[in-house]
């Protein structure tokens, strides 16, 4: 049985790394809300427990043991913190050490998933939070806390000495029997039934599971018949659920407390030397091969899905696979499209063939409008960390900023979202280096002491637009103007330099006004990386700012680079793509409404307001006969918020097109810049480039 992803790694290893970076980004976002009330609720505390408990129990299970130690001493602090509430907590040193741990954990997370050795060195960390665990308990350590996370008392143990028996139970235990069902789809029961009991075991003096051995049961039987456990320990039945209810694609759960389990036992040939083993060397490193008997005459004859602890049914999907469906969505469109507009098919009457076609246009549109769902997702996620980045970067430069977020439940391509990472980063820490003042400048300006970033998202047609601002001292353009001068990048009389010209030079290669190199800039690497990344998706970045007041970096991308709505239109033999979102609306000229500017432009006036005129064929140098305005057609387009209206010879008709990327080596040419955002193939098989509008506009305004 294959256990591989389809990359040659394993799927257990995919499971836990996808697993410990939600948890990560789950404990930093309830530790950042923590430190931001000032305070640490209950749910909070509960919740953090629950994660490293979660956390703790697969990263021993994959014996990536300084993962493992370092999230029970977090559970530990976090123990005593829930059973003790303690009064002289901290919570600015609480949040210190637990996003600590939180850094060693998601690096050694990223090494395993770089394919290198978990090798970080969690003692140090490890010794600080038992000294504070130490200061807030009155002891030197803590070991009630140690002793009473693991009440079975096997820490102890060595490791092969970890199997429990019969015994050893004390008279006072209560017994249990749990029967389990997982979700379809999220594969791997076996593996996932082993870590749920393993996570349990650890509270047990006395456990048994039918089928005996779980890893080597094949994962569709646990599936399809669920799995038992029979145990014994000194923990109330609600101190027993979220070890349950924490599991992941976990559909239903029946705990029940029984006077003995021993009649299951006989019934399932379990006996005393079957109890289970929690010692790490169970980690599975083998496939799945044994056979479970036939179950179905034991099987529970309640209904898995009205039982208790039933969950929302969620299944998680390797995104290349999300990738290659959407290129074959993408293939199916142009496929569509050179089938019904096929030119042999030209003045032909074919009824029953148009109303098939329209038939099979609605069905692609719905398809495609499923597979865009299935990858969006929200940006929240991306806007979190930059919270982090903020607080990290206000200790070091001990600058008080507020740090606001807006539109984070905005959803973007999962591709998209990918991107976005770094090029956000870097604005932040931009913001936070040159922009913010310290806080004694500040207050000699007249502003408020606090500074204040915000990240902006919203959907603006079918792109978003991200916003990154700050309230601090601005872009000084004298400054700029001289690193340039130095740099040898001036091209024009410094007097000609329009105020986006001069910003763009920070988007330059190795261009940095910062004259002392710190940890965080000054280095010249920086702000191109942002912009080659955001070009990377078909985006782009725009620098407004005011000296003394402070700056916008604006992302321009995208919602997604796959299938568009469009317009094709001609101009001369040529056929381009315009999307349809960048129109608002067509028309045929009339000479009374054409005027001329000083320059001698034309412009158009509709309704009372007057727009400037693009001929395609100058702009594009293209041979037309369609000359007069009249003749051709006009077409009203918006970008970057300016409206201009473009000069075409007919618009051919709308057209569902999947969207492909320009060749890399274009970049440095300027392509974009020109009008020109990318290309696609039309139904008879010839390629169109599609047209941007806000390229076309910021040419000529």
């Amino acid at each position: 049985m294959d256990d591989s992803n389809g990359n040659g790694r394993d799927q257990m290893l995919d499971m836990f790394i996808f697993e410990s970076n939600q948890l990560i980004e789950q404990l930093e976002e309830i530790m950042l809300e923590t430190e931001k009330n000032g305070e640490l609720n209950a749910d909070n505390i509960n919740e953090i427990f629950r994660i490293m408990h979660t956390i703790k129990g697969s990263s021993a299970m994959m014996a990536y043991n300084n993962i493992s130690k370092m999230a029970h001493s977090v559970e530990d602090l976090f123990f005593f913190i829930r059973d003790k509430k303690p009064q002289n907590i901290d919570i600015s040193e609480i949040c210190d050490l637990v996003l600590a741990a939180s850094d060693f954990i998601k690096l050694e997370v990223l090494k395993v998933d770089e394919g290198k050795e978990s090798d970080g060195d969690e003692k140090e960390l490890e010794a600080r939070i038992k000294q504070y665990l130490g200061l807030i308990s009155g002891k030197d350590s803590a070991p009630e806390a140690a002793a009473a996370a693991a009440p079975a008392g096997n820490a102890a143990q060595s490791t092969d000495e970890q199997q429990i028996k019969t015994s050893e139970v004390p008279p006072d235990d209560f017994r249990y029997t749990a029967k389990l069902y997982f979700e379809e789809g999220g594969q791997m029961e076996n593996v996932r039934a082993y870590t749920i009991v393993r996570n349990l075991i650890e509270f047990t003096h006395e456990a048994y599971t039918y089928p005996k051995d779980l890893i080597n049961t094949l994962p569709e039987l646990i599936l399809e018949n669920g799995f038992m456990i029979f145990f014994a320990t000194n923990l109330e039945e609600s101190q027993l659920r979220p070890i349950f209810e924490e599991a992941l694609y976990l559909k239903s759960y029946e705990l029940t407390k029984v006077d003995s389990y021993q009649k299951e036992l006989e019934k399932y040939n379990l006996a005393a030397g079957d109890t289970t083993k929690v010692n790490d060397t169970d980690a599975p490193k083998v496939n799945p091969v044994a056979k479970l008997p036939d179950q179905n005459a034991n099987k529970s004859s309640t209904d898995p899905a009205a039982s208790k602890g039933s969950k929302l049914s969620l299944i998680s999907v390797n995104v290349n696979k999300l990738d290659n469906l959407m290129n074959l969505v993408g293939e199916l469109v142009i496929s569509e499209s050179m089938v019904t507009k096929n030119p042999e098919l030209k003045d032909l009457q074919l009824d029953n063939f148009n109303k098939a076609a329209r038939q099979l246009r609605k069905l692609t549109d719905e398809l495609q409008d499923i597979v865009m769902s299935i990858r969006m997702i929200p940006i929240a996620g991306t806007f979190q960390k930059m919270q982090r980045i903020v607080r990290d970067m206000s200790r070091k430069l001990n600058k008080d900023v507020e740090f606001v977020t807006v539109g984070d439940e905005t959803e973007v391509d999962k591709n998209i979202v990918d991107h976005l990472s770094d090029p956000l980063m870097h604005l932040i820490r931009n913001a936070m280096d040159h922009g913010v003042e310290p806080e004694d400048e500040r207050v000699k300006k007249g502003k408020a002491p606090k500074a204040r970033i915000t990240l902006t998202a919203h959907n603006t047609g079918g792109d978003i637009m991200i916003s990154v601002s700050d309230d601090g001292s601005g872009i000084n353009k004298d400054r700029i103007i001289k690193k340039a001068r130095e740099a040898g990048l001036l091209t024009k009389p410094e007097s000609e330099l329009s105020e986006k010209e001069i910003f763009s030079f920070l988007l330059m290669p190795g261009f940095s006004t910062k004259e002392k190199v710190t940890e965080f800039s000054g280095r010249g690497v920086g702000m191109d990386v942002v912009k080659q990344n955001i070009e990377e998706v078909g985006g782009s970045i725009s620098i407004k700012s005011i000296e003394g007041e402070g700056s916008t970096f604006t992302i321009v991308i995208p919602l997604t680079l796959a299938i568009a709505d469009a317009m094709e239109l001609s101009v001369g033999n040529c056929v381009y793509t315009l999307p349809t979102v960048s129109i608002k609306e067509s028309f045929r000229a009339k000479d009374e409404d054409i005027i001329y500017d000083n320059d001698n432009n034309e412009m158009i006036m509709i309704r009372g307001n007057i727009y400037p005129i693009i001929r395609l064929y100058d702009l594009l140098k293209i041979e037309t006969s369609v000359k007069k305005l009249n003749e051709g057609i006009l077409i009203m387009i918006e970008g970057d918020n300016k409206t201009a209206c473009i000069f075409a010879d007919k618009l051919l008709g709308e057209q569902q097109v999947v969207v492909k990327p320009l060749p890399k080596y274009l970049i440095h040419y300027a392509v974009k810049e020109s009008g020109i955002e990318g290309c696609t193939i039309l139904g008879d098989g010839s390629i169109s480039l599609i047209l941007s509008a806000k390229g076309i506009i910021s040419r000529i305004i």
